[in-house]
Parts: C-alpha cells; sequence; structure tokens
C-alpha cells in the first residue's frame, strides 16, 4: 500500500453549509476550519491546500459562551498614533456578526499562503439566506 500524495490540479471541492443558530461561536469556527483545511479527508495532506468551501448561515444567532459578550474585545489599529479601537463582542455581534465569525475562524487556520487561500472559501451571512443555491452546498452538521 503506498500513501496517496494529493496534487493541486486533483483535489475536489465541495461545498458544505453549517448553521451557527444557537450554537457556540467556537465550536462552529473549529468546524469550519477543519472543512476549510481538508482535514476531514482521507487524502490530507498539510503541504497541499485541499480544503472544500464552507458556507455558514445564522452568524448573528450564534452564542457566545460564559462572560465572554462583556468581557472579550476586539481590537483594530487605525494606523494613527493612540487611535486603538476596542469593541466589545456583544456590540460587534449585534452590528457585524460575520466579522466576529471570520475571525474565529481565521484564529483558528495557519498563518501562510495556504490559510490565506483557504480563507477566500469562507463565506458567512448574518441570516439564513445566502447566494449559492447553485453550488449545491450540503448541510454539515455539528
Amino acid at each position: 500500500m503506498s500513501t496517496t500524495m494529493p496534487k493541486a490540479g486533483q483535489i475536489d471541492r465541495k461545498w458544505y453549509v453549517i448553521d451557527a443558530a444557537g450554537k457556540p461561536l467556537g465550536r462552529v469556527a473549529a468546524q469550519a476550519a477543519v472543512l476549510l483545511r481538508g482535514k476531514h479527508k482521507v487524502t490530507f495532506a498539510p503541504h497541499v491546500d485541499c480544503g472544500d468551501h464552507v458556507i455558514i448561515i445564522n452568524c448573528k444567532d450564534a452564542v457566545l459562551t460564559g462572560g465572554k459578550a462583556e468581557k472579550k474585545y476586539y481590537y483594530r489599529h487605525t494606523g494613527y498614533i493612540g487611535h486603538l479601537k476596542a469593541t466589545r463582542y456583544d456590540t460587534l455581534m449585534k452590528t457585524k456578526p460575520e466579522l466576529a465569525m471570520e475571525l474565529a475562524v481565521k484564529g483558528m487556520i495557519p498563518s501562510n499562503s495556504i490559510g490565506r487561500n483557504a480563507m477566500t472559501r469562507l463565506r458567512a451571512y448574518a441570516g439564513s439566506e445566502h447566494k449559492h443555491a447553485a453550488q449545491k452546498p450540503v448541510e454539515w452538521n455539528l
């Protein structure tokens, strides 16, 4: 028996839908990161980008457990001296729930070219509607 080494042109990418309604934000992000990397596949290789496309719906209904909604902050810097902006996660979940989900997934994939390519295959939506029905996505259950 020999080990199969996947090539970039031989990878077939599927589409998956994850429903985040009522589920913890981190658990949904962890499953999305596994699908984006391709670690659920038998032919996974860490040096090849063999992940799938992931659609996350109902990001606004994702749950932050513990006291994270009040204690956790999203920081960004404007580029000017002293202009560090901090946003609490309860405010972020009300205004931009897609960004909160994307940040959670981004922290769980590698910080290299493979991870950057994987993030281009992530689509997050606040509501239950998405525009990728033509790709025939499969429901992924946590």
